[in-house]
């Protein structure tokens, strides 16, 4: 009885072992975008397979979630996403998203401006080298994070 005691909880410590890291970035993503958009859809099944539970709102028009959720011009790319108090604003790649969640650094949000090549959800066959930018309510931004 007492083996088999020590032998479950052991099973259950192994578990949490495995997914506690997952929970600490794995969080419920609201994202905006347009319903004609494919790579929109691309970017939600990125973070899907990350492990983030997704729930899409279509609009015609995004110029109001933007500004309400403080995206300035210089920042914004075809889609804003709102996960855990921030704001994510283009195709910023999940890796990006989960060490933001694990950081917490006192910031609006990331955005990788424009659509970018390369990007999740902007596969093609040239991708060039793009900045993951940690904007904060003023608009200023920092370079988070560069992929090649």
């Amino acid at each position: 009885m007492f083996r088999r005691t020590i032998d479950t909880l052991t099973a259950v410590i192994a578990t949490l072992v495995v997914l506690l890291p997952m929970a600490a970035f794995a969080a419920e993503i609201t994202v905006y975008k347009s319903p004609y958009c494919g790579c929109c859809g691309a970017w939600v099944t990125h973070m899907k397979a990350n492990g983030h539970t997704v729930k899409t709102v279509e609009m015609e028009d995004l110029t109001a979630i933007k500004k309400m959720t403080g995206v300035g011009e210089h920042l914004q790319s075809c889609h804003t996403a709102v996960v855990d108090g921030y704001v994510i604003e283009g195709h910023v790649p999940a890796a990006d998203v989960a060490r933001l969640l694990t950081e917490r650094p006192k910031a609006r949000g990331l955005s990788v401006p424009g659509m970018p090549e390369g990007s999740p959800g902007m596969d093609g066959p040239n991708p060039r080298p793009y900045e993951v930018l940690l904007f904060q309510a003023d608009g200023s931004a920092t370079v988070y994070a560069r992929h090649n």
